[in-house]
C-alpha cells in the first residue's frame, strides 16, 4: 500500500505532526488517505518530494511560496532569489541594528555646539510620498522612504556637479521645505513635497552660473550651530530624541531654532543640527 505515516517521517525526517501540516496545507500530500481509518501512506518516490520541500523551508521560505515552488517547478528559482533577496535586506538590517545598539550601550551621542562656514549649495526639492496617508496624519513619515529619496536626489546634483566641474564640498544634507511661500504651502498638503536635499559646492564663477541653468544655486549662511549625530539608518524615535536633545540642552541665552534644522547624511548615520538663536530677537 506504500509507506506508513511512521516509516515516511523516519525517512524523510520530518515528524508526523509536520507531514499532517502539510498535507493539511497541500504541501506535501499522501499518495493514499484510507477512508476508514484516515491513515495517511505515501510512496517511496515522495521522499525526493519532501527533501526538496526540507530544503525550501530550511531557507524560511513560506509554506505558500514553497508550495508554489513544488507546483510550478519553473518558477522555484525565481522564488528563491526573492526569499534570498529578502533575507539579505533583513540581515543587512539587523546588522545596522547591532550596530546602532552596540554604539548607544557604549556611550549614548553628545551635542555638539559649533561654528558652520558660508558655503554655496545645490538645491532641489525631493519627490517622495514618505507620508502615511492612510493615517491622515501628515507629520508621521516613512524614513526609510525619504531617506532613499533622498539620497537618490544627493546622487544626481552630484553627479550634476562633476558634469560642469565642481567639486562636492562637504557631507550633503535634506531640510524641511519652507524657503519659498510657496514651498511652505504645498509641504502642508499630503502630497508635498515636503524636503529639499542640499549638496554643499565648491566652483568657480562661470560653473556656478552654468549650474543656476539647471538647478537653484544657493548661498548658505555661516552660523552657529547645535548638531548631534545618531547611528544608524532614520528612525522615528531617532527623529524625536534628536529634537530632544537639542531642546534641553540649548545654551543659556540661546535657543535652537527648528525651523533651520537640517538631517546631514554620513555613512554612519544622519547628523541633526539647527542654528542656534540669541533669546534677546537679535538672529542676525
Amino acid at each position: 500500500m506504500g509507506l506508513s505515516i511512521k516509516d515516511f517521517s523516519e525517512m524523510s525526517e520530518l515528524s508526523p505532526q509536520t507531514l499532517r501540516f502539510y498535507h493539511s496545507e497541500g504541501l506535501l500530500v499522501p499518495a493514499i488517505v484510507d477512508e476508514d481509518t484516515g491513515y495517511r501512506y505515501y510512496d517511496f518516490e515522495q521522499v525526493q518530494s519532501a527533501l526538496l520541500v526540507s530544503a525550501l523551508r530550511g531557507t524560511g521560505m513560506s509554506v505558500r511560496d514553497v508550495r508554489r515552488a513544488v507546483e510550478a517547478p519553473d518558477t522555484a528559482a525565481g522564488l528563491l532569489d526573492e526569499h534570498t533577496e529578502g533575507l539579505r535586506r533583513q540581515r543587512e538590517a539587523e546588522d545596522e541594528a547591532i550596530t546602532t545598539a552596540r554604539s548607544l550601550l557604549t556611550s549614548w551621542p553628545e551635542v555638539r555646539r559649533r561654528e558652520v562656514p558660508e558655503m554655496t549649495v545645490l538645491s532641489t526639492e525631493v519627490a517622495v510620498v514618505g507620508v502615511e496617508k492612510q493615517r491622515g496624519q501628515p507629520d508621521q513619515y516613512d524614513w526609510d522612504e525619504v531617506a532613499a529619496a533622498v539620497r537618490a536626489a544627493v546622487a544626481e546634483l552630484s553627479a550634476l556637479a562633476e558634469e560642469h566641474g565642481a567639486a562636492v564640498a562637504g557631507a550633503p544634507w535634506f531640510t524641511w521645505a519652507g524657503e519659498t511661500h510657496e514651498q511652505r504651502e504645498r509641504a502642508l498638503t499630503p502630497e508635498g513635497p515636503h524636503w529639499l536635499a542640499k549638496v554643499p559646492v565648491a566652483a568657480e564663477a562661470r560653473q556656478l552660473a552654468a549650474l543656476a541653468e539647471r538647478v537653484d544655486v544657493q548661498t548658505f549662511e555661516a552660523r552657529e550651530e547645535l548638531a548631534i549625530h545618531l547611528p544608524g539608518r532614520a528612525t522615528m524615535p531617532k527623529h524625536a530624541t534628536a529634537q530632544l536633545r537639542l531642546v534641553t540642552e540649548a545654551p543659556e541665552g540661546l535657543f535652537p531654532d527648528a525651523s533651520t534644522q537640517r538631517h546631514i547624511l554620513h555613512g554612519d548615520g544622519i547628523e541633526t543640527a539647527v542654528r542656534l538663536n540669541p533669546l534677546s530677537g537679535d538672529h542676525t
